[in-house]
């Protein structure tokens, strides 16, 4: 089912004179595709573009399943090809219905205008530079392979592996099937799947600076894209210090012609407010903003993303989010092993950079920002940058910092971070950090949010707990004692593992007597929710091969986030302040309780298993 063109007020079609857009729903569930059509705003489309967007990700439609997609990109133009769409979408004499306005455009007009552009269907070329990585390996070619499996990428993709290791098409195809699984509802045979989607895979050795292998990168998919209108994607999986390199490279000898150039970069984005500067400088000597896609994949996580639905959406909350009812607000994430020989990376940045500066910053971001006037992806990001911008800048008082030492439980010893070998002597990297924020604005004025992240800790977990205010006047303030905290309602976020949201209530045990008991209203997405959660690279992929920017992070959101860390990474650096040691294994060092007491507030996560 097509969209009806728009039209203005003097009830002429928007297409007269105009561009047009035809899409229907993108990721159509069992009824058609309603959810998923809600789940992205309708964009306007390029000025002087057509842009034709159809179901993909399992559409039932016969133009659903071709899976085809045409952009063509505002200010470059439209080929020679293209010419006859354009002219096609405006008949000379529009059908008009009993009230006067314009008719939707009926089936056999769209039939004429699909026949003129099927046979110069658009391509996407996905380049993964550092293909033989870790992270190339483990997410970004499985959730290639998962959006395939679906339907959600184009009819005509091609995937190219970029590194430097000497590697056949055969050898990339081998080292990539080895970590595709067919997690994914066995609709159909998934081994016959796997052969296609390895079919798509070629792989192309060059070095990271040079724009004469990055030239023959650009022939290679060129060939493989024919005729075709052909837009590129870069995935950067590569060290920051290369960034630019390729950047330029690619830029200069592997960019589209015809269609839109895109570049994911992997974080981290420098390593505080000047070093990021210049990466975002030099990235915009050959990119502009909207090329730029910065990749946080925790925004990509399902409890992240519905973050704004479970507040906008359900007026239960939307009052009580503001300081009269929230007593505070505590971002969680822990991770239950060390470093495990992997420590020359993380010792040059640290917990703080590594979670905090970002993903959990992000979270926060999200969590507290204004309504935005709409889903659109600088509406959000306008309000995110409002709420960071809006910070106490971070006091040295108001942050604990910890590292984990070896510990010996049932029998086995666990490794210090120090003992490490990839980890410099003597290091005083924290792989522990708490911190207490605050946002000054009407909204959350002396609301402390705390935000905890470790590693080696007792439990791997990511959640946000929001901690309501106490019931003024309580009557059974007497059934709780003294301990007051025990009355009060939390909402509980729970990102990663085993996803939900519950709400703790207080209830009346059955019986004849008045006892008390503290309960979950639980929602369990595995319970719910039986069909798999997509894993966060699947929907961050998509959405930039979409154009979707909405959970990518913006120059001036990354600028606001550094310009609140920086300070406080150079005063911790510049003192040589020593980590507090902690146990492998255990809840982290004793300070962080300490932080949390002087602002009267309890770590929600000590209690113990509640699900």
């Amino acid at each position: 089912v097509f969209s009806e063109p728009s039209t203005h007020s003097d009830g002429h079609r928007a297409t007269e004179g105009g561009p047009m857009a035809l899409s229907c729903m993108r990721c159509p569930a069992g009824t058609g595709g309603g959810a998923a059509a809600a789940r992205r705003p309708a964009a306007t489309p390029p000025s002087s573009s057509v842009a034709f967007s159809l179901a993909r990700c399992g559409g039932r439609s016969a133009a659903a399943a071709s899976g085809w997609r045409i952009d063509a990109v505002a200010g470059k133009g439209v080929k020679a090809p293209m010419d006859a769409v354009e002219n096609a979408v405006t008949p000379a004499a529009p059908s008009t219905v009993a009230n006067g306005t314009s008719s939707a455009i009926i089936v056999e007009e769209f039939e004429d205008l699909a026949s003129l552009v099927r046979d110069d269907e658009a391509s996407v070329s996905i380049t993964v530079v550092g293909a033989s990585g870790d992270l190339a390996k483990k997410k970004i070619f499985p959730a290639l392979f998962a959006l395939y499996y679906e339907g959600c990428l184009p009819k005509h993709f091609s995937i190219f592996g970029y590194a430097r290791s000497k590697m056949t098409d055969a050898e990339l195809r081998d080292m990539v099937s080895k970590t595709l699984t067919c997690r994914i509802d066995k609709r159909e045979n998934c081994s016959e799947k796997m052969e296609e989607f390895l079919k798509r895979c070629f792989y192309h050795s060059g070095q990271y600076d040079s724009e004469e292998d990055f030239k023959e990168l650009g022939k290679k998919i060129k060939q493989h894209e024919g005729p075709r209108v052909s837009n590129h994607l870069f995935y950067l999986s590569i060290p920051p210090n290369i960034f630019l390199d390729v950047v330029k490279c690619a830029s200069k000898s592997a960019s589209s012609v015809s269609g839109w150039t895109r570049v994911i970069v992997e974080k981290p984005f420098g390593r505080d407010s000047e070093s990021s500067a210049a990466l975002t400088k030099g990235l915009k000597q050959y990119l502009t903003e909207d090329q730029i896609f910065r990749i946080d994949h925790y925004l990509g996580k399902e409890l992240v993303e519905n973050l704004s639905v479970l507040r906008f959406s359900n007026l239960v909350f939307e009052p009580l989010w503001s300081r009269q009812y929230i007593r505070n607000v505590q971002l969680i994430f822990s991770e239950d092993f060390g470093t495990e020989g992997r420590g020359g990376y993380f010792d040059s940045y640290g917990i703080i950079r590594d979670i905090m500066q970002n993903h959990l910053l992000q979270i926060l971001a999200l969590f507290a920002m204004e309504t935005p006037i709409s889903l659109e992806a600088e509406d959000i990001r306008n309000e995110k940058v409002k709420v960071l911008r809006s910070m106490k800048p971070l006091r040295l008082e108001d942050v604990v910092i910890g590292q984990y030492k070896s510990h010996t439980k049932g029998g086995i010893t666990y490794p210090g971070y120090t003992e490490d070998k990839t980890v410099p002597k003597g290091s005083l990297t924290p792989t522990f950090a708490a911190a207490a924020l605050f946002i000054n604005n009407a909204r959350w004025d002396g609301v402390p949010f705390l935000m905890k992240a470790g590693k080696a800790l007792h439990t791997k977990q990511a959640e946000i707990r929001v901690q309501f205010r106490h019931v003024p006047g309580n009557l059974y303030k007497g059934s709780f004692g003294t301990d007051l905290d025990r009355a009060t309602n939390e909402l509980v976020i729970r990102v990663q593992p085993d996803e939900g949201i519950y709400l703790k209530i207080n209830n009346k045990i059955p019986g004849l007597g008045m006892r008390l008991d503290r309960s979950n209203l639980n929602l369990h997405y595995a319970a719910r929710y039986p069909k798999e959660i997509p894993d966060a690279y699947e929907r961050l992929l998509l959405d930039a091969i979409e154009g979707e920017r909405r959970l990518f992070i913006r120059s001036d959101e990354l600028d606001a986030a550094w310009e609140l860390f920086t300070p406080l990474l150079k005063e911790l650096e510049q003192k040589r302040m020593a980590p507090e040691l902690y146990p492998y294994g255990s809840r982290g060092p004793v300070g962080a309780h300490y932080l949390a007491a002087k602002y009267n507030v309890r770590w929600g996560d000590l209690g113990g298993s509640e699900h």
